[in-house]
């Protein structure tokens, strides 16, 4: 692609390292943001600037927050019984809108993927564990994709649960197998979760 700028160049260049952002696509975005004024602009600038500084990781669940701890964290109605165990923040908003939970959350931050370099001690499992011996936690339940990455996390959280005194379970796998679970509709993930079963009764399928 040829540029007429190599200021163009540059931006067009930033904009196609994100995700599922190809040439074409970055030199819209960026030609889109040349034709706002310059205070939009500014402000977008400003947004992603002040995003990457002063962004934190909520200290309990490892949630992203605006403080160190996290509003569900924080809220006194949540159920703190009840952790639901999620890949990341992604996992974490699309269960907040079916409006079928009102439990608390454990952010991983991926899954294990040894193909990639992902080992169980890049991911939060250790405070995981910890919580579960420390906390009031009477139920964890698994909700990572359908996915071979997120059956082998949660195959190794199972072991390294087991023993404690929790109900270990999982949401009912009307998510097809390969499924994200960002991608799922909200009323096929909200049953999912209100229809969980025993992870032990996963296993026998």
């Amino acid at each position: 692609m040829n540029f007429s700028s190599k200021l163009l160049e540059n931006a067009v260049a930033e904009f196609a390292k994100l995700p599922g952002v190809g040439q074409k696509t970055a030199l819209r975005l960026v030609l889109h943001l040349l034709n706002q004024d310059k205070p939009d602009v500014e402000r977008f600038s400003a947004a992603m600037t002040k995003l990457r500084n002063e962004i934190q990781h909520c200290e309990v669940c490892h949630n992203i927050s605006d403080s160190k701890v996290c509003e569900i964290c924080a809220a006194h109605k949540r159920d703190r019984t009840l952790v639901c165990v999620v890949e990341d923040t992604r996992d974490v908003m699309a269960i907040e809108n079916t409006n079928q939970y009102n439990g608390i959350y454990h952010v991983l931050g991926g899954l294990i993927s040894p193909m990639d370099g992902i080992g169980p001690a890049d991911l939060t499992i250790d405070s995981l564990v910890e919580r579960v011996k420390a906390d009031e936690i009477k139920e964890v339940i698994f909700a990572l994709s359908a996915t071979m990455e997120g059956d082998t996390t949660i195959f190794y959280l199972h072991k390294r649960l087991k023993d404690s005194a929790v109900t270990i379970s999982t949401i009912a796998r009307g998510i097809a197998f390969g499924g994200e679970l960002e991608y799922v509709d909200e009323i096929t993930l909200g049953r999912s979760i209100t229809t969980r079963v025993p992870y032990e009764h996963s296993l026998s399928r």
